[in-house]
């Protein structure tokens, strides 16, 4: 799935929590209980979690990552809090279909650049939204600033629309979201 080689990406990272505010950004896509969510790039759970609590014991969170420890976190985490409705599965999210037209939102915190195969990735997330879901990219501005990967390896907004477009979506929104990150939202 991702080439990130950075630090784990903990489920409360207060430092990152001082720039982005998992429970907010989630509310502001639209996200209630009893809906389904399949976080991409799931990492430690820096939004799963969140997104657990929001949609409840009815509501599910599938959720992918190729780092082991990450999800095995992930998972301690979760059972630590009592939540059962996230599934986690150990993978490359270009080979991960977690669910077949189930998906709410299909969600990329700010990981959608570090894909091998984006392409591909984007096209698992056709597959994984029901009628009238929506997919969701959260993705760092291609900007110079003092956080995240090099400018270089960055989509620019532009570039993600064209991609998202490109694999059978729709763009529908795209707006700034704080200092660091963009916004898309797209639908089949």
């Amino acid at each position: 799935m991702s080439t990130y080689t950075g630090p784990r990406r903990h489920a409360d990272d207060p430092e990152r929590r001082k720039w982005q505010n998992p429970e907010a950004l989630l509310a502001d896509i639209g996200l209630k209980p009893g809906m389904v969510i399949a976080d991409i790039g799931c990492g430690g759970g820096f939004f799963a979690l969140p997104a657990a609590r929001i949609l409840g014991e009815k509501g599910q969170v599938y959720g992918v990552d190729i780092d082991a420890g990450s999800v095995s976190e992930l998972e301690s985490l979760a059972a630590k809090e009592g939540l059962t409705n996230i599934k986690l599965t150990v993978g490359k999210a270009e080979q991960a279909v977690l669910c077949n037209s189930c998906a709410d939102v299909v969600f990329f915190g700010i990981d959608l650049h570090d894909f091998e195969d984006p392409n591909q990735v984007l096209r698992n997330a056709r597959k994984m939204l029901r009628p009238g879901g929506e997919l969701v990219d959260l993705d760092w501005k291609k900007e110079p600033m003092p956080l995240g990967p090099p400018l270089q390896k960055r989509f620019s907004e532009n570039d993600a629309a064209r991609l998202i477009s490109a694999a059978g979506f729709k763009v529908v929104n795209t707006k700034d979201v704080g200092p660091y990150h963009y916004l898309i939202t797209a639908r089949k």
